[in-house]
């Protein structure tokens, strides 16, 4: 067999093993807050997110072309294919190191980061101005915007239900937050599942099987959703407890206005700029934003702190397990 379309089975194989390993990664981002409100069960929550999963994978391609196009430009040929399979290696290493340890970083950025320096390694071109204005601006404005619209939304929450019986308002916003749990889902379907379409349009194009012009194949979207609403039903239980009950202990009016805002981000960076944004980042902002509402000791900083460390280490840390995976896959094959 061809060892180009050997190369290529192998990226699609590996990066529906990363949209695997995202989904239950990831899965927690969806469901956390409505799980700590007790407004779902885990395992309908779970179930539900991998439907919603499955749904927001086929709302657009915007974000599968900012990955596959706009990142780097990688040669045709094996020399290629190398590049895109260490990227996914990296990625898919940093994402099990930080499941391993509970802590919640960002698939997104690891994906990027591997990216980044497997083409650094291999003296690719790297598309800077598309890192600068696609990723890390996002990476920077998405968490802040989910802090200060989640704590609009629950001052607004708190002032409209002022008058109203504490018990009674968490019953109505329990029954809330299974639309707004669904919608998040659904926001993650829409951001990450095309994350790996992207990486394996770029594997087909590179290995000579697609035009960079070409329609994303149905095939590759169909897989790609299937393979994070897998993930996502597998569970990520270590990080949704971080997320839903260490960051901060949740009621159901926040957990509606943490979600809620989450997911306009997160739809309105996918569908309005194309930008591969991260769930992780967004959703855990969006809680600490409902929290300092209440009182800003009722964020648990602490956890925060380690979180933005995750955060800050992703894209380097997984960029330098790519360029090490490049060194090795490149003596092995070329």
């Amino acid at each position: 067999m061809d060892l180009t379309l050997v190369l290529v089975i192998g990226v699609v194989a590996v990066a529906l093993a990363f949209d695997y390993t995202n989904g239950f990664h990831d899965a927690a981002n969806a469901i956390a807050t409505s799980v700590s409100t007790r407004a779902l069960t885990p395992r309908a929550a779970l179930f539900m997110a991998a439907a919603m999963n499955f749904l927001g994978a086929h709302l657009g391609t915007q974000v599968a072309a900012t990955v596959g196009k706009g990142i780097i430009d990688a040669p045709k040929g094996v020399h290629g294919l190398v590049i895109v399979v260490s990227a996914l290696v990296g990625a898919i290493s940093w994402n099990l190191i930080t499941w391993y340890f509970g802590l919640p970083s960002s698939s997104s950025h690891a994906l990027i980061g591997g990216l980044v320096g497997s083409a650094l390694a291999s003296s690719s071109v790297v598309h800077w101005d598309g890192v600068i204005e696609k990723v890390v601006i996002p990476m920077i404005l998405s968490p802040l915007i989910g802090f200060v619209l989640a704590a609009i939304v629950m001052i607004a929450i708190l002032w409209g239900f002022r008058r109203s019986q504490p018990a009674k308002t968490n019953r109505g916003f329990r029954h809330a937050q299974t639309v707004s749990a669904a919608a998040m889902a659904l926001g993650h379907g829409l951001q990450d599942a095309q994350k790996t379409m992207g990486v394996i349009f770029l594997a087909l194009v590179v290995g000579g099987f697609q035009h960079e012009g070409d329609a994303i194949p149905q095939w590759v979207i169909l897989s790609a959703a299937a393979a994070i609403s897998l993930g996502t039903y597998a569970g990520g239980w270590r990080i949704m407890r971080t997320l839903g009950r260490r960051i901060i202990a949740l009621t159901p009016p926040q957990g509606f206005a943490a979600e809620a805002a989450a997911a306009s981000v997160l739809y309105t960076a996918a569908i309005g700029f194309g930008a591969p944004i991260s769930t992780t980042h967004t959703v855990t902002s969006a809680i600490m934003g409902v929290g300092a509402t209440k009182r800003l000791s009722a964020v648990r900083w602490g956890v925060a702190g380690n979180i933005v460390m995750g955060w800050i280490l992703t894209i380097p840390a997984a960029a330098a397990v790519a360029a090490v995976c490049y060194f090795a896959v490149h003596w092995l094959v070329e």
